[in-house]
């Protein structure tokens, strides 16, 4: 079995599935239709492989079958945000694939936490709507306590953890050699998302003059009732035995393309764009997180300071 040459390891809503989707469309790469496969980081969703989870492979042979369908001469790789966070992601992956290429992405610690809040809001990972409050859960949640009933991933919700960025880096640059390792800025990817994609192609030793197409994948949004959100995701996941006849009948007499149609409006009807950031927290956020700032950005020797705004911050 082929066994994947490069990791796009994270960091969450900073354009990992963007450059995965682009990636994927380049006739020397191969990745598979699943993003985010999690073998690596077991840890960081040990909730649902206890409650059975099929949707991820366990075992090393259903992991590497995922990518039996590369053709010969491909580059395989993987996309998986969690790996950056994992403590032990950056070990078990080079047990595997000593060769292998890293991808990182770090984003602005205050605008990434909001982001990554109202995803895990959006995917029902996280209950509580107010970031500052779900900020505050965080010691609570360390102990296991305050965890949301549904939560397959509770370590994620440990924000403050997140932004450690130089500790992530040193876990992958002491199992791999510097150049493995390319670090990227989302800033940067959001700016020149082109220009980007053509170092990574060229990182991963692929041809990079071929066409390019952009993609905004993933954005963020806001969920408007946490109740109907709850609501509708009950039924659609089948919970209880009411919620599952429903599914089941809908899906029966429903034609397929009404279904679509549905599910659109659906989308509308619980989301909608992210309120303005509350410009104290936001400030509040960076003093606080100042310190890891200026520790990455002597790490990369890049002034990420100034870039991300905190040349004003102490």
């Amino acid at each position: 079995m082929r066994i994947p040459d490069f990791f796009i390891v994270g960091q969450f809503k900073s354009g990992t599935t963007a450059l995965y989707q682009i990636l994927r469309q380049h006739p020397q790469v191969f990745m598979p239709e699943l993003k985010e496969l999690w073998f690596h980081s077991p840890e960081l969703r040990a909730r649902a492989l206890a409650r059975g989870s099929k949707t991820r492979p366990t075992t090393l042979e259903g992991y590497l079958s995922l990518f039996e369908e590369a053709r010969p001469g491909q580059r395989i790789g993987e996309a998986t945000p969690s790996y950056l966070i994992s403590p032990g992601a950056a070990g078990r992956i080079a047990d595997l694939q000593p060769d292998a290429r890293i991808i990182a992405i770090f984003r602005e610690p205050a605008s990434f936490l909001r982001s990554f809040h109202l995803q895990n809001v959006q995917n029902h990972n996280e209950t509580e709507g107010d970031l500052r409050k779900a900020l505050a859960l965080v010691e609570l949640r360390r102990e296991g306590k305050a965890i949301p009933p549904f939560a397959g991933r509770p370590l994620e919700l440990l924000y403050s953890d997140h932004v450690r960025y130089v500790e992530q880096l040193r876990r992958y640059h002491a199992v791999f050699a510097a150049d493995q390792i390319k670090v990227l800025i989302y800033e940067d990817f959001r700016a020149d998302n082109e220009g980007i994609v053509r170092e990574v192609l060229r990182f991963l030793e692929v041809d990079d003059t071929l066409a390019i197409a952009a993609i905004d994948a993933n954005p963020t949004v806001r969920v408007r009732s946490p109740r109907i959100h709850e609501a509708v995701r009950s039924v659609s996941m089948g919970r209880g035995r009411a919620p599952r006849l429903v599914k089941a009948a809908v899906k029966t007499v429903t034609p397929q393309r009404l279904r679509r149609d549905a599910a659109a409006f659906e989308r509308r009807l619980q989301f909608g764009k992210p309120r303005i950031p509350d410009e104290q927290l936001m400030a509040e956020l960076q003093n606080r997180f100042r310190g890891e700032v200026v520790a990455l950005s002597e790490y990369l020797d890049r002034d990420l300071v100034e870039l991300w705004g905190y040349d004003s911050r102490t």
